[in-house]
């Protein structure tokens, strides 16, 4: 049973958790092997995208060796038992839930509920969870992030949207215990050209940063 929990250990080998969006189920089985050669080792999809629990099924069946597989986008009770009877490893929301949050934490399961505000942070933190998700990143920035960590630096935070190449590393000195990545990660165009090699190359980019 073990291989089939959250590990922190892959995690932290490459703190980022990419986020799954709209991607057909053909395609997930062709990234998910290819992520995984690129160093990277945490992965969400997201309840909103069509197929999601037969994806993350099909991932922990064929996928799940180096790989932790999660499910985003949970805002409901409902949507927690869908994805936990899926078998997803941690969950991540868009929004504070209390029953979301307190439920992981019952199960054993980690949870990264999206959290703005630094009293929304400290909330999530309270309750339990085992990173807040600091959502959305866009308008924020890495400044944000140092600013919320100075009196609290116990806060494990996730900054996710807006997240880039470009800016990871600013946010990750700024004391960001990861990253939450979608669209500029999964890129579209070449999942859409079906250009698999030029994902991988795409990929090694953001798990070099993190190195």
């Amino acid at each position: 049973m073990s291989e089939r929990t959250f590990s922190w250990e892959l995690f932290n080998k490459a703190p980022l958790v990419g986020i799954i969006r709209n991607v057909s189920p053909e395609d997930v089985k062709r990234i998910l092997p290819i992520y995984r050669e690129a160093g990277l080792t945490t992965v969400e999809i997201t309840m909103n995208t069509p197929g999601a629990t037969d994806m993350i099924r099909y991932a922990l069946e064929n996928e799940h060796y180096g790989l932790n597989i999660g499910a985003g986008t949970v805002c409901t009770k409902d949507d927690l038992d869908a994805a936990l009877d899926a078998g997803a490893q941690f969950i991540v929301t868009p929004v504070l839930s209390k029953k979301v949050i307190k439920s992981c934490v019952k199960k054993g399961v980690p949870v990264f509920p999206g959290a703005y505000t630094p009293t929304e942070i400290f909330q999530a933190w309270s309750w339990g969870a085992s990173m807040v998700k600091i959502y959305p990143a866009t308008a924020l920035g890495p400044g944000y992030i140092k600013d919320v960590k100075a009196p609290m630096n116990q806060l494990k935070l996730l900054p996710t949207g807006g997240v880039s190449l470009e800016n990871m590393e600013a946010f990750l000195k700024a004391g960001a215990n990861g990253l939450g990545i979608g669209g500029q990660l999964f890129d579209k165009k070449l999942i859409q050209d079906k250009d698999w090699d030029g994902l991988k190359t795409h990929f090694l980019q953001f798990a070099q940063k993190l190195a």
